[in-house]
């Protein structure tokens, strides 16, 4: 095997051993096989067409062709032509299955089904890696930066899997691109020896310092790149999402600067927390209330819909502030109590949005916290996280009368804009259903109540944790056909309902009240992880409804069909509560301009996606484009790449035997001629060394001190061409260097530029494939002439 093939083959393991690492996102791995088979395609067509030769360009495009055409035989051959010519009907196959694939991404947890969509990202993903590699490594040969698409291809793929065999998949990555090196050392080293001969070495076992500098060069970049896979990812904040769920999760996470907060995903966390075996105790409390029934423990406020998904709005975070504003929205008349709740979390829950009663108006706690003032929520700064964390919150147990619900006044008309936005790509069975459900309704808050009746009561829906969440536009509407779901689907959807009649609505995440103990405190579990609506009411503020059948607990104020002026059952505080009911925040106080300019709210701090929606890129969209950039931003550097490894191969350590002298001493003279053509001087094979050397020293305008390096180079060149024993010169890669930089001196800025980005030697590599391809016609026309050569009757 020739040592191009060598090196094809060595591109195809690598691109297969990373990809390895997406073998725990989906169940079952058969398309790992199929991929193998596509790779060793691809990687066929490369090799025909370098040995034609093309140009290189056009051999990445020819497999870039083949790859396409497969990709249609195996995916969409009913909407090709010939099964696998792509019109059409078989592009728009594929991105029916690309955003089929998409929702499953988004549907499924760890590991996915294999669906059509899924197994088209991962064979065309992976591929697409493969033909970035065979490109850089094989095509260009230029292994070193094909590590940049494997180095993606494997951290898109750890970065979603994670768990305990990471490491597994990270060794079997860097061994790929570890033997990718040294396949690519070696093809140098065999091309040395075919080009300037040499003698043979003796036999016997080879010397302790006779390894080649390719070799050892690739050595030292595995090592390299081992030592920096492994140290840079402790000083990268963690990868693993989900807000409900401990071990690291959550928003804020890494050595930010206090305003950011990081994205979370609840979606899939609330589904899988609620269906865990195990009900782990997620944090416990006391409060001095003996009425808990109300006391959810709110972790963030999700107010921007975008009509696939709900997710915090862009808000500015700030200090913590000893006490906090007055709640938007709360009067006077409506009776509050301050309750005080010490909650202590479990060691093993480290998620960054801090769960506290709503509305909270002081938090004791220690550590590195940020305040966000419109969902009134802290989230944890520089890493903060609640694991093990002790706190105690001041909270206002806020309990309105039906009549204040109904009789409340309009909104202000920017708290109104903004949390009744919907998008037009709602669907428009969410607004017909509304109206349908509320038809009758005399204001917001009986809207509100029939609402909430219609999901939990009247409307046949079935509370059911196995449902997926769901994304994308159609997600509410086949919620509303299909009539099952839980706490996601039900809150999600009415807060979309409300926002359609014109009621200020938004969605809170959190868990419910929890399980009484024995020693008088509550205790939480992941089991008791929820979502729920919050309505706005001018003088009531943001009000708790509850669509959700069988879960949490029917706020008192919705459980009448009409208003009335019955006053609903009162939480009764302690005595300490009721005293310092008359510290707490009243509403009378002015709400800061933040909390009263709405629409200046968002800004500074980057939103936290939350749901999976249309806007939040797949991870085959995103490995897409990150492999773009890189080679929109490495490709012009190719070249230059390619030199410099060429130099440092020539110009490196060499063993020191006399058979190793004809390598090394033609490897510098090839660097200085090199060198040369590269700032203008094109090198004249019909000349002797030492013409040749007087042509450079002439036309580079070289200095004495270089134009004696180029004779004595010269003068080396010759002595191995003709001396029967030639003898090995130092200083020659001295020599070389003394003459690279006299050249750059005397050249202008433009000429040396050109010599950097655009060195005019490298048509060798062209060169060289026409050969490789050369080589391997005579090869096979030799064994088809040795086959027909063949008598008949002998056996094969």
């Amino acid at each position: 095997m020739s040592g191009r093939a060598r090196l094809a083959v060595s591109a195809t393991a690598a691109t297969l051993m990373a990809s390895c690492a997406l073998l725990p996102l989906v169940d079952p791995a058969t398309w790992l096989f199929q991929t193998a088979f596509l790779l060793v395609a691809q990687s066929g067509t490369g090799a025909l067409t370098r040995r034609v030769p093309l140009a290189r360009p056009l051999t990445v495009a020819a497999q870039a062709l083949v790859t396409l055409l497969l990709l249609t035989l195996v995916f969409a051959r009913q909407q090709a032509v010939a099964l696998v010519v792509p019109g059409p009907d078989a592009f728009r196959h594929f991105g029916a299955l690309l955003q089929a694939g998409a929702d499953d991404v988004g549907r499924y947890s760890i590991p996915a089904p294999l669906s059509d969509g899924i197994r088209l990202m991962l064979v065309g993903g992976v591929l697409l890696i493969g033909l970035a590699v065979d490109a850089l490594a094989v095509t260009y040969r230029s292994a070193a930066p094909a590590g940049l698409p494997l180095l993606a291809l494997y951290s898109v793929a750890a970065g979603l899997a994670g768990g305990g065999a990471a490491w597994l998949w990270f060794l079997l990555a860097a061994t790929g691109y570890l033997m990718l090196l040294l396949a690519e050392g070696r093809d140098r080293l065999s091309q040395w020896g075919r080009v300037f001969g040499g003698a043979a070495r003796p036999p016997g076992p080879e010397p302790a310092n006779g390894a080649v500098a390719p070799v050892r060069t690739g050595r030292r970049i595995g090592a390299v790149a081992l030592g920096v896979a492994l140290v840079v990812p402790l000083a990268l904040p963690s990868l693993n999402g989900g807000l409900l769920g401990g071990a690291g999760r959550g928003a804020g996470t890494g050595p930010g600067g206090g305003g950011t907060i990081s994205a979370v995903n609840p979606l899939v966390s609330l589904r899988d927390s609620l269906n865990v075996d195990e009900d782990r105790t997620v944090m416990t409390y006391r409060t001095n209330t003996e009425e808990t029934q109300d006391l959810y423990l709110r972790i963030v406020a999700l107010d921007d819909f975008d009509g696939t998904a709900w997710k915090p709005a862009q808000r500015h975070i700030e200090d913590v502030p000893a006490v906090f504003p007055a709640p938007v929205g709360l009067a006077g008349e409506v009776r509050r109590s301050a309750i005080r709740t010490r909650i202590s979390a479990a060691e093993w829950y480290g998620q960054d949005w801090l769960p506290m009663p709503y509305p909270a108006s002081k938090v004791d706690i220690s550590g590195s916290w940020r305040y966000e003032p419109v969902g009134r929520t802290l989230v944890g700064d520089h890493g903060q996280n609640t694991r093990g964390v002790q706190y105690e919150v001041t909270s206002l147990m806020v309990q309105p009368t039906a009549r204040q619900l109904a009789d409340a006044p309009e909104p202000p008309a920017a708290l109104r804009r903004e949390f009744t936005r919907v998008p037009e790509s709602l669907p428009a069975v969410v607004g017909n259903t509304a109206r349908k459900v509320t038809e009758g309704a005399a204001n917001p808050y009986e809207e509100a109540v029939k609402l909430q009746d219609y999901f939990a009561v009247s409307g046949n829906f079935r509370y059911d944790t196995q449902v997926q969440a769901g994304s994308g536009s159609a997600a509410i509407a086949r919620f509303l056909k299909d009539k099952e779901g839980f706490c996601v689907h039900f809150s999600f959807a009415m807060a979309a309902m409300a926002r359609t009649l014109g009621i200020p609505a938004r969605v809170a995440v959190g868990f419910t009240p929890g399980t009484p103990q024995a020693d008088g405190s509550m205790a939480i579990g992941l089991r008791d992880a929820h979502a729920w609506p919050e309505l706005y009411f001018e003088g009531v503020g943001w009000t708790r409804f509850e669509p959700t059948p069988s879960r949490g607990t029917v706020p008192s104020y919705t459980q009448s069909d009409s208003p009335g002026t019955d006053v609903p059952t009162v939480p009764k505080p302690s005595s300490s509560a009721s005293a310092a009911a008359s510290a707490a925040p009243s509403a009378e106080e002015s709400c800061s301009p933040q909390l009263r300019r709405l629409q200046a709210c968002p800004g500074q701090s980057a939103a936290a996606a939350v749901g999976p929606s249309d806007d939040d890129w797949p991870w085959f969209r995103i490995l897409g484009l990150t492999l773009a950039g890189l080679l929109v931003l490495g490709a012009p550097l190719l070249p230059m790449l390619w030199r410099a490894r060429v130099r440092a191969v020539r110009l490196g350590g060499h063993g020191r035997t006399e058979a190793d002298v004809p390598a090394y001493t033609l490897g510098a003279w090839r660097e200085v001629t090199d060198t040369a053509w590269d700032h203008g001087i094109a090198p004249e094979e019909s000349q002797t060394p030492r013409k040749a050397a007087e042509r450079i020293v002439r036309l580079g305008s070289l200095d004495p001190d270089a134009a004696a390096s180029v004779h004595r180079l010269a003068a080396a060149v010759e002595q191995v061409l003709y001396a029967p024993r030639p003898r090995p010169v130092a200083g020659l890669a001295d020599d070389a260097r003394r003459v690279d930089r006299a050249l750059r001196a005397s050249a202008s800025r433009p000429a040396r530029l050109r010599a950097l980005l655009a060195p005019r030697s490298a048509v060798r590599v062209a060169w060289s494939a026409a050969a490789a391809w050369a080589r391997l016609g005579s090869r096979v026309t030799a064994r088809l002439d040795a086959l027909r050569r063949r008598p008949t009757g002998q056996n094969t």
